[in-house]
């Protein structure tokens, strides 16, 4: 007798159709099966040093993600960052984290089943977040690069600005948990209803 794979499903699955559907201006699509690890160590120990080394990467700073490379590295706090890789990373990076780390203080969590992520771009998103969000998306203020833990619509989520500095558009990740993707939905596509229409 074997063993069937379970199928998996999307927190946003049955969302696809309506997000396809927002106004000109801001687009949105589900990133739901990311590899995502949580690291916690202190920044600059052997341990941290150790996760670098191995994968080729620098840890950010407060407020900050590194988002040039397949592993994407967020920073959630004083000695906590989130790896984020394409689906199906998950045993080869503990191993390999784990392995690099050793005895040194430090540990790698799996928390790829917590959060989807939401991609977000056009000239209008700052705009409709900042009906939701206490965060200045001023583009002087949150760069591209910046990582800020926050509320969306009293939501909790990671927001990340992805692009090139100076871009006009807006290239944005909300990483949100899991039991909280319907609600952000409902209000994302509530939030866009007065741009419809709206001109590029």
């Amino acid at each position: 007798m074997t063993a069937e794979t379970p199928t998996r499903y999307s927190p946003l699955s049955a969302w696809q159709d309506t997000l396809a559907q927002l106004p000109t201006g801001v687009r949105v699509r589900e990133l739901p099966f990311l590899t995502q690890l949580s690291l916690r160590s202190q920044p600059g120990s052997p341990a941290a040093q150790a996760v670098e080394a191995s994968l080729d990467i620098t840890l950010p700073g407060p407020l900050r993600a590194d988002m040039s490379g397949d592993i994407k590295v967020l920073w959630l706090g004083p000695d906590e960052w989130l790896l984020v890789a394409p689906e199906g990373r998950q045993d080869d990076l503990l191993a390999q984290l784990r392995s690099a780390i050793g005895d040194e203080f430090a540990t790698v969590t799996d928390v790829s089943a917590q959060r989807t992520t939401l991609a977000l771009s056009g000239h209008l998103v700052r705009t409709v977040l900042a009906q939701g969000c206490a965060i200045d998306l001023d583009p002087r203020v949150t760069p591209v690069g910046s990582c800020l833990t926050t509320l969306l619509a009293q939501a909790p989520i990671t927001l990340v600005v992805r692009g090139e500095p100076g871009d006009t558009a807006s290239d944005v990740w909300l990483l949100v948990r899991s039991s909280f993707a319907s609600y952000l939905a409902t209000w994302l596509v509530d939030a866009c209803t007065e741009y419809r229409g709206a001109i590029e």
